[in-house]
Order: structure tokens, then sequence, then C-alpha cells
């Protein structure tokens, strides 16, 4: 079958009339006609605009005052529901219960109208923020897309967050309305966020009303033909706000532009995955990660979003894998740390299915392991597995797959397009098979319209441009090959990719900084093999594991408890204070502390000594 990207290619050998020997010629096109290239997408998609352009781009060297699509005007969710389609449903839904359910294009736009009705009851306007405290469900789809059909603004994090974190989110962008599940089950436990959600709404008093998708989430079969009504806003103007991490502080309030989102997700999703009208499309992810708002626009392209609400490993290895035969997926997708561990404990009514309509893997959060890339072609042989690597300032991805080049285990296949990817080192110096910092020598449609409250800029700025004067930093680590494929070792700095979900070291640092006994804490993600969260804390006492666990798990998430929970001697900081994650990181990886860190630069030097000797004595004999 025809991919997308080469019928994209003929249709710039028609059209356009430019043909290109390979894809790096396509690419480089791609980023050195930045205004050709995403007019090309506009009009190979068929984007709806409800008003055109008077200018597609104008760069400046300072990357958040370029101009985009000046003047145009759009709607996110017009171009979803102009793929309403009578003959396939618009969400395919189950839960860890095993309750299946599809929902038809005309009950979608039902329970949108019904919640628009409510917002606009509540006097939600354009740009307003609205969020969401919800788990994954049909009914969280349709919230958002009635925020969106007003030009309203939306926010989400998932139930499995602890109030703290919601809060520093939240609070942040002032909402006017909360949207949230009263009761959920994960794991095969049953949940409530009554109490949490009500002290939300006592402290944050911009929201004027709650409202419990579990009161709603009945979708009705309408007999005739029903139409929604979408406000058309300005190109640039916000669609969501993703929340960083929360590294080194509160997390940062990430805003997207609306049309960069539609025309970004539309080269992403069809082109570098091949997602097509009435595909299925499934991407593993909650509420409260960048991936789910990727996978609701399989609808832009006419697909259909495939939904799982619940643990991935609930009754066992097998639930998702069950879903997916269920659900006819097309194109599954999970952080890679779900693939490392799929080969293992796997049913073995799993085994002996025939998964040939599944026409993509993907994987994103952390490198996926050459081996698991390899027992992953072994296991779907009729799959293409694509691999993405990008992240919640985007919301997509700067390298990714491609369905015409051969898939190179433990390699990414490509830069995307539109994406000027260099790999630098500290210098600025371009690098080709070796390792440097993955950077954006161009602005890329999807980037970050501005932080939420962020004066002047600054926060944007030191995110991104604090390394290299006017380009873009990731923080990837990442090695660019010499045939053009991508090899990510994982990230520079010290955020954690946890089972393929980004969280950060500051949240697990608040949740148990008033914990008793414990003087101080290191947190490490060693993203090897084994794929390790280690807790390292400083005290003078024995450590109550337990305690420490259910203070994570309630302050912040499962997600966020370590796999182990170490006592050290000491935690190392620089001279400005700061602790050393990321040379920490390095040592545990196996590198010479002499490399990775200057002892003159530290407060206490002594203190690297003690996990030299971890790893040495303990850490390397345990793989």
């Amino acid at each position: 079958m025809e991919s997308t990207l080469s019928k994209y290619r003929k249709y710039l050998a028609t059209t356009n009339k430019i043909s290109f020997k390979s894809y790096s010629d396509l690419h480089n096109w791609s980023i050195n006609n930045l205004s050709d290239f995403w007019e090309s997408i506009v009009k190979f998609f068929k984007i709806k605009f409800d008003k055109n352009p008077t200018l597609i781009y104008e760069f400046d060297k300072n990357f958040i005052d370029s101009k985009w699509f000046l003047n145009s005007k759009i709607s996110y969710s017009n171009n979803i529901f102009k793929n309403s389609n009578s003959n396939y449903p618009a969400i395919k839904y189950q839960d860890e219960n095993e309750i299946y359910s599809e929902i038809s294009w005309n009950s979608l736009i039902g329970k949108t109208l019904e919640f628009q009705k409510i917002l606009k009851k509540y006097d939600v306007k354009l740009g307003d923020r609205v969020v969401g405290y919800c788990s994954n469900t049909p009914e969280t789809v349709a919230a958002f897309l009635a925020v969106n059909s007003l030009g309203a603004i939306w926010s989400s994090c998932s139930p499995d967050f602890g109030y703290d974190s919601v809060f520093d989110r939240f609070n942040q962008i002032k909402p006017k309305f909360l949207f949230y599940h009263g009761k959920y089950n994960y794991g095969g436990k049953k949940f409530l966020l009554e109490n949490k959600v009500n002290k939300l709404k006592r402290s944050i008093r911009s929201i004027n009303k709650i409202l419990d998708l579990n009161t709603k989430s009945t979708f009705y079969e309408k007999c005739d033909d029903l139409k929604i009504e979408c406000k058309s806003i300005d190109f640039n103007h916000p669609i969501w706000i993703l929340f960083s991490s929360g590294t080194t502080g509160k997390p940062k309030a990430i805003t997207h532009r609306t049309g960069g989102i539609i025309l970004e997700h539309y080269k992403a999703l069809a082109i570098h995955q091949n997602v097509s009208k009435n595909d299925n499309y499934f991407w593993f992810s909650t509420t409260g990660w960048m991936m789910w708002n990727y996978a609701l626009s399989s609808m832009l392209m006419g697909g259909t979003l495939c939904i799982y609400n619940g643990s991935p490993v609930f009754p066992d290895n097998g639930a998702l894998w069950r879903f997916s035969k269920k659900a006819k997926i097309n194109h599954f997708g999970h952080g890679a740390g779900f693939y490392q561990n799929l080969f293992n404990d796997i049913p073995k009514e799993i085994k002996s299915m025939n998964f040939s309509e599944i026409k993509t893997i993907g994987s994103t959060g952390s490198p996926l392991f050459k081996e698991t890339n390899i027992q992953l072609n072994k296991a779907f042989p009729n799959a293409h597995v694509i691999s993405l690597s990008g992240g919640t300032d985007v919301c997509s991805a700067f390298i990714g797959g491609n369905l015409d080049m051969e898939v190179i285990p433990g390699e990414i296949q490509c830069k995307m397009l539109g994406a000027a990817v260099e790999v630098w080192d500290d210098k600025g110096n371009r690098l080709k098979d070796k390792a440097g910092e993955l950077v954006l020598t161009k602005p890329l449609i999807s980037m970050p319209v501005y932080f939420w409250n962020d004066l002047n800029k600054e926060k944007y700025n030191k995110s991104y441009f604090s390394k290299y004067d006017f380009i873009w930093n990731h923080g990837d680590w990442v090695t660019e090959t010499k045939k053009g494929g991508i090899i990510v070792h994982g990230r520079s700095d010290s955020t954690l990719n946890r089972l393929g979900v980004r969280i950060g070291t500051s949240e697990i640092y608040s949740a148990i900084k008033d914990l008793k006994n414990i003087q101080d804490s290191l947190i490490i993600h060693v993203d090897n093999t084994e794929n390790k969260l280690i807790l390292f804390l400083k005290s003078k006492q024995e450590l109550d594991l337990k305690e420490i666990k259910s203070v994570i798990r309630s302050k912040c998430s499962p997600r966020h408890i370590p796999d182990l929970i170490l006592k050290s001697d000491n935690i190392p900081y620089t001279i400005s204070g700061k602790k050393v994650e990321v040379p920490i990181k390095k040592i545990l990886l196996g590198q010479n502390a002499d490399d990775v860190v200057s002892k003159d630069s530290l407060r206490n030097p002594e203190s690297i000594k003690w996990f030299v000797n971890y790893y040495k004595n303990f850490f390397k004999t345990s793989d």
C-alpha cells in the first residue's frame, strides 16, 4: 500500500513541479523553504481555514517573534467534525473492567453540544481557561471539544496527580471551569477525587463551576444528524496549555497555538506515521501527558480514536492487546518502557493471536532499546516500528518515522519535515556520528506561542535559548548517524522519563521534604536496560520505605514511586547550591567521575566518592 509520504512527494512533483532523489533532499527543501512547505501541507490535506492568511511565515532570529499564517482564522474542532461519518465510529473505548463501547460521530457531536451549552451557561468564552482533572474517557474528549468550540483554552491533569501537583499547575492559569471524574478505577482499585476537587475549588477562586463527568457519561444516539457551531479563532490563539514536568521548580505553563498544532499534527500523524481516513488509532496515555493531545488529532485525519482507561497491565500484560484485537487497532502506541517489559509474563492467549491489522507500532517517552526493537519486529512482522522523540514543548516530535525507509533497530529513522534538526557540541559545532545536543536552527510551527504569565519571555528564553544564542536547545543527548538516523541516548538534563511519561524531580523532592528523619535526597533515573528510578536519601535513621512510597503516591502519582530507595552518606551540591543530578546519572551509567563532573565546582566534592563506590560494588553487578 502506498504511503502518505509517497503520495505527498507525488503531489509536490505535480503541483509544485519539484521532485526529490531522496528523503534527505525533501527534508532539506522543507526547512529551507518553510513558507512553501507549510502552504503545501495546507493544500495537500485540504485543511479548512475560515480566513486565509496574508503572510505564511516570516523568520525572526528570536524564534518566538517569528510570524505564522498572519491574520488567518481556523478552528481545531471544525477540522475534526468535518470528518463526521455515519459508517465509522468516532471513538472506540474500553476500561480496565473490559466494558467496551463505540461512540458514533453523531453521538460525539451530541455530547459536545451538551457540554457547550453548560459552558455557555457559565459564561465561558474566547480565551477563558477550562481545566480537566479527568480520566481518559469519551466524555473527556467531548468536554475538550466543547471548550475548543468556544475558543476557550484547555488544560488537564490525570486523576493520579496529587493535590499539590494539580494546584501548582491550575493555579497559574486561573481557570473559570473545572471538569473532573469524582471516582475512577486503576489497577483494580477504586479512587475518589471529591475531596481534592472541593479543595481546589476553595483554593483557586477563579473556578466558578465544577462538573463531575461521571454524571455525564451516557452517550445518546440522535435520530437526526446534528450540527455544531465552532468559533473560528486566530491561527496563533492558544489551543491548550501543557505543563512541563517541574524539574527545577513549578511546572512551566507551555501554551500552544491552535493553527500550529493543526498543521504539525497533520504532518506528523499522516506523513510520518501514515494515519489515514477510517484507521483505528491508539496511543496509551493519561490526560496529563501530551500524547493524549497528540492522539486526539488522529481524528483530524478522519481516523477513529481508540481509548483505554485504566492500568495497561491489569489484570495482566495482555490487557491492551485484547483491546487492540477487539477494536481492530491499526496504529498502536505506548511509552518505550511498556515494550521493554512486554515479553515478560505475556499471557499465552496473546502469543497465539494474529495482529496483522496493526500497521504501525509507535514508541516514545524514552529511547527504545535496540533489543526491544528487534523483538517487536519479530512479534509484529507486518507492522512498521516507529519511534518518536520530541515532547511537551512542541506537542509533537522532531525526529520520527518514515514508512518508505528501513527501520534500523536502536535508531529513529529520520528528522521530521519542517524541523531543522542538528546535533551540536557545547561550542556550537555541528556533529555527525558523535553524541551531542539536539538543537533546532529554525522555528517549528508547533513551538510554544509563549509560556503563560511569562513576563518578558524570561522563562521561555531560559528554557530553550540559554545554551546557544538564537538556537533552540532541547536537552536531548543524541547521535546523528552517517545515514541520517538518530540515536537517542536520553535527556541531557535531569528530566525523568518514567514508563513513557515525563515527570520532574522537584515534585518528588517536594513530596518528601517534610518527612521526619530525612535530611536530604537525590533522585536519579538510570535509563539503561534496567531503566531504574533511584531515590538516594541522607538519614541518620533507618528508612521507613512504606511511608516514603505512600507519601510520594498521594502527593504525586504512582509513577513517581522509585524502583530503589537507598541511604547514601551525603548528597552532592554545586557551589551555587544545586543538586548534582546529571553527573551522578552518568556515573551510574558507567562513565568516569572525573570526566562528568569537576570537583572544583562542588560544595562537597567528597560526596561523589560514595556514588562511585556504589556503582562499582553494587549497582554494576546487579544488572
